[in-house]
């Protein structure tokens, strides 16, 4: 079974979706980071440089957000943004 297949069966499931939706805004950050950080064509290794860490603080960082187990501060994201000369903007709509 491939990953797209598995995915698409696991969100059949009424609990699985709702929980897979929650971590939507995550999603889109760690998509969105990780589009920046490819056109740059920066490493995770010159990124680390260019923030003052080492490059295992910047796998946490992406992995972190791709599992949803931690949530980096607006202060790290900024930083590592920084470090790609992007900047965040944030936007709230309702529901």
């Amino acid at each position: 079974m491939t990953h797209k297949e598995l995915k698409s069966k696991a969100l059949k499931n009424t609990s699985v979706r709702k929980e897979y939706e929650k971590l939507e805004p995550e999603f889109t950050l760690l998509k969105e980071m990780l589009r920046a950080r490819k056109k740059t064509g920066l490493s995770q290794a010159q990124i680390a440089d260019k923030m003052g860490t080492k490059s295992q603080a910047i796998t946490r960082l992406e992995s972190s957000l791709s599992s949803g187990k931690h949530s980096p501060s607006l202060a790290t994201i900024k930083k590592y943004l920084e470090a790609l000369d992007c900047r965040l903007e944030i936007r709230i709509t309702h529901n």
